[in-house]
């Protein structure tokens, strides 16, 4: 979990960080849809196959993005989760 302390007596600043870090996990969010829906065409199209099953009966350049496409889920995922867990606290600074 991440704790975020914000001393300010700034209402606007307040909200312009905690809206940032919304606006991050929407973006984030509609990334991993867009990603998901890639590795959905590929399994579609190929079935929810292993890599080593995948040699031979695929292009290599679709194999490396399918691959590639996995990843990206995975670490876009990995953001996702840290920018969920942030808790904000707000202390005024008289």
């Amino acid at each position: 979990m991440t704790r975020l302390v914000l001393e300010t007596d700034n209402d606007w600043t307040k909200r312009k960080i905690r809206g940032a870090v919304h606006t991050e996990i929407e973006l984030l969010g509609k990334s991993i849809r867009r990603t998901q829906n890639k590795v959905k065409d590929f399994e579609a199209k190929y079935g929810k196959l292993d890599r080593s099953s995948l040699y031979g009966r695929i292009n290599d350049m679709e194999l490396l993005e399918w691959e590639g496409e996995l990843e990206t889920l995975e670490r876009l995922n990995e953001k996702l989760k840290s920018l969920e867990e942030i808790t904000i606290e707000s202390m005024s600074l008289t």
